[in-house]
């Protein structure tokens, strides 16, 4: 089992820095971050971008896996950011994970000023984004049409460090999505399901786990083949509320088949909200937490 954590980009870097080295001293396997112009009530407050601060992030550490939770193609162009992607991978020395999603609604879906996308529309782009993003990355130069986007010779050279590309983590929940995941990831990730318990909502991570199992089994792929990613606080209970909270979201998720969870950096309020405290005393246990 692999640890990771989420620092949402809503400090200056004098605060944030300290935190993704913290992170990495923790020992935490990977550490991410939103890839979004504004979150939520968030918005209104500080806010900064992902590529950016996975750059700084980079240089500041020097072991831990570093990642967009999840980056979309609500504003992201697959030419431009294959050319992020390139030079993050490369400042990184090879640790960029790519956490990857169809896009909501929200504020990333109506600050460019487009029309709304309706569920469909939006996994009918998302396909044309992997499979372009992609393209790129492997390829030295890329011409490709489609609906949503198009390239004209793009270019990647000199390639990323992990080759062929780095890591595709794929959120997914709905069934043409978990395909997608299916087919061009590395990584799957999931939210589970919106539920009002703790119990409805690790059925539903249940259910939608089997449901991917279907869907790499359509794809030709192993169930072992594509790493499992659990977002643990889309359940109704912040999983670092207390440390037997996290440790018990951590066995649960072991015993689903997940390789990798994912929890939040507490924060002083709002979402999130919780106590420095315990992080601490969880990244002590992250040795036993990993085997147990």
């Amino acid at each position: 089992m692999r640890i990771g954590i989420v620092i949402l980009p809503d400090q200056r870097w004098s605060v944030a820095g300290r935190r993704w080295q913290r992170a990495e001293e923790y020992g935490f396997d990977h550490a991410w971050t939103y890839d979004h112009l504004g979150w939520r009530d968030l918005v209104d407050g500080p806010w900064f971008d992902s590529v950016p601060t996975l750059t700084a992030a980079a240089m500041v550490t020097r072991r831990i896996r570093l990642g967009t939770f999840v980056a979309s193609p609500n504003f992201r162009h697959p030419a431009h950011f294959a050319r992020e992607v390139t030079a993050l991978d490369d400042i990184s020395q090879g640790r960029l994970l790519l956490g990857l999603g169809a896009g909501g609604t929200g504020f990333d879906a109506a600050v460019l000023g487009a029309s709304e996308l309706t569920p469909r529309q939006r996994v009918d782009r998302f396909a044309e984004f992997l499979t372009l993003f992609d393209a790129i990355l492997r390829s030295p130069a890329t011409t490709w049409s489609g609906s949503h986007f198009s390239a004209v010779d793009a270019r990647s050279t000199p390639g990323p460090v992990q080759q062929p590309r780095p890591p595709f983590v794929i959120a997914a929940s709905g069934p043409r999505s978990m395909r997608l995941a299916a087919r061009f990831g590395d990584g799957w990730v999931t939210t589970g399901q919106a539920s009002e318990t703790v119990e409805l909502w690790w059925e539903s991570v249940a259910a939608a786990s089997t449901a991917f199992d279907a869907a790499l089994a359509g794809a030709g792929r192993d169930a072992g083949e594509v790493d499992r990613y659990l977002s643990l606080d889309s359940a109704p209970l912040y999983s670092m509320s207390s440390v037997d909270a996290f440790a018990d979201a951590v066995g649960r998720a072991r015993e689903l088949g997940f390789t990798d969870v994912v929890a939040h950096w507490p924060r002083a309020s709002s979402w999130y909200a919780g106590d420095e405290k315990v992080l601490e005393t969880v990244a002590g246990l992250l040795p036993r937490l990993r085997v147990s």
